[in-house]
């Protein structure tokens, strides 16, 4: 008990060590929330321009005071220095980037070591008037925080987290979307500079006690940590702020046990504190993640048990029978996949076969669609017969919907594939509601007009006219339009894609053929 007491009790009893963890605590709380928007921004290599722009600004503290006043320095005079200093950075970062071609990283890169180098020439030139521990100002000094830092910290604490709560929703908004942000009437450029001065702030008030390298540590680590926890802004900001005040709690009891800097403490603190969250945070960490991709099955082989099923019709195959007609994979893998896909709501197995969902069906579709698709496609550019269907199966897991319709479109909407096979309609485009070019209908489909390009001017075809398609001619080059009154339109392919319709139904022979079109 003695020992636990020495070690967590004692130190606390110690006016230095109640001082260190108030300030700490203040500095933790406002970094890791302003720290949250640094991070969904982008912004932390800016946290560091700021942290060395303070060296400008404290020595030119210490000459304004003395040179103008006949003073001594004091913090005030250094945390203006500093924010005056912070500024220009900024505002130099901004102006350099505007103005010409050279980016906002290379810009901030230039400018913040310039304004570095300033700080130390004079410091140099006015050696014999500047006192700055330089030690301290890099390492930091959280162990004897004095009265005037913990009323510094508390000031900016209390203005900076009264910023972020007014302006919150604007904060959020320009963090994700600024282009919605502007068109909504936000002023983007004002809240940027609003989070800009507020990071300055944290930063000029975090230097004095972990020191000018460090500041961006208790600036980043917590909100990035927070952000493999949390999915929502609100709790992004709560669980920084608690993550950093955990990091100043552990490294000032480490700092007091093991005699290092409480500055390089705290940090270091705080980085083991992530590393820890990267690899145990329960959906985006080390772990997480392996035992996801351990779980995973490969996306071609969910499509080729899918297609398998789906070619099998009525006949339900069992699992034995897929195992053996998928014999690119191992049979433990399609078994896995089986019941990944079960658990998916994609298949359901009764008396040990296999059958698709509703779900699994427009999927296994959208596969054996694209499959025939490029089979047509390879048939057309000239590829062997006898290479068309390994081919094929290669290309139908391209996930790019885009590409598919595109060679749909070229190939003028085949109806079959080269070995005499249907090629399914795509039944999420082609759905009740969904506004299409006559040119992708099928027989059977009946849609309503919603408008009529030159290509396809014609008296009888007006917006807001019922038809119903036919079947096609000449090879399935000419689309059939059958209006109520029991007229008839042919139209070529380019006519076909002038016409834009609603879709309102499919007749029993629609259907009919998208069921032969699965076998």
């Amino acid at each position: 008990m003695d020992t636990l007491y020495n070690l967590f009790i004692e130190p606390l009893t110690q006016p230095f060590f109640q001082k260190a963890l108030l300030g700490g605590t203040l500095v933790a709380i406002v970094c890791g929330v302003v720290g949250c928007f640094v991070i969904l921004r982008r912004m932390a290599f800016l946290g560091d321009a700021l942290s060395h722009a303070m060296l400008a600004g404290v020595t030119g503290g210490y000459l304004i005071m003395q040179f103008f006043y006949g003073d001594a320095a004091n913090a005030p005079a250094m945390l203006i220095g500093s924010l005056l200093a912070a500024l220009i950075t900024v505002g130099m970062i901004g102006f350099i980037s505007r103005v010409s071609r050279v980016k906002n990283d290379t810009a901030i890169g230039i400018m913040y070591t310039g304004v570095f180098a300033a700080g130390g020439i004079l410091a140099s030139v006015f050696s014999h008037r500047i006192h700055v521990d330089l030690l301290h100002f890099v390492m930091g000094q959280v162990l004897a925080v004095n009265d005037t830092d913990l009323w510094v910290a508390g000031i900016v604490a209390a203005v900076v987290l009264s910023a972020v709560l007014i302006f919150y929703r604007q904060l959020q908004l320009t963090s994700f979307d600024p282009v919605m942000a502007a068109s909504i009437g936000i002023p983007v450029l004002a809240i940027d500079y609003l989070l800009t001065t507020c990071t300055s702030l944290v930063v000029v008030s975090a230097v004095t006690m972990v020191g000018v390298i460090l500041v961006v540590g208790l600036l980043v680590t917590p909100a990035a940590s927070a952000y493999l926890l949390c999915d929502r802004l609100s709790r992004m900001l709560v669980v920084s702020a608690i993550l950093g005040v955990t990091s100043v709690v552990g490294g000032l009891y480490v700092s007091l046990w093991t005699n290092i800097a409480g500055g390089a403490a705290i940090v270091a603190f705080c980085t083991v504190q992530f590393l820890a969250i990267l690899v145990v945070a329960p959906r985006y960490g080390l772990i997480a993640g392996w035992l996801r991709r351990a779980q995973m099955v490969p996306q071609q082989l969910v499509e080729d048990v899918l297609s398998c099923v789906l070619r099998a019709g009525d006949a339900h195959p069992t699992l034995e029978e897929v195992q053996s007609r998928v014999v690119e994979s191992r049979p433990d893998a399609v078994a896995k996949a089986v019941r990944t896909l079960t658990r998916q709501n994609f298949l359901e197995e009764e008396n040990d076969r296999l059958q698709l969902t509703e779900t699994g069906k427009r999927e296994a579709q959208r596969v054996l669609r694209a499959h025939r698709l490029w089979e047509a496609y390879l048939e057309h550019v000239g590829t062997p017969e006898t290479e068309i269907h390994a081919k094929a199966h290669q290309l139908e897991h391209v996930h790019d919907p885009a590409a598919v319709d595109y060679i749909d479109d070229k190939l003028g909407h085949p109806l079959r594939d080269p070995h005499g096979s249907e090629i399914p309609v795509d039944r999420d485009t082609v759905a009740p509601g969904k506004i299409v070019k006559v040119s992708q209908l099928r027989e059977g489909h009946c849609a309503t007009i919603v408008s009529v390009g030159p290509m396809a001017a014609n008296d009888l075809l007006k917006p807001g006219t019922s038809v119903r398609l036919g079947p096609r001619q000449q090879n399935g080059n000419m689309w059939t339009v059958e209006l109520t009154d029991g007229r008839k339109i042919a139209l070529p392919h380019a006519a076909a894609d002038a016409v834009t319709v609603e879709v309102q139904e499919e007749t029993r022979n629609a259907e009919v053929g998208a069921a032969k079109s699965a076998k």
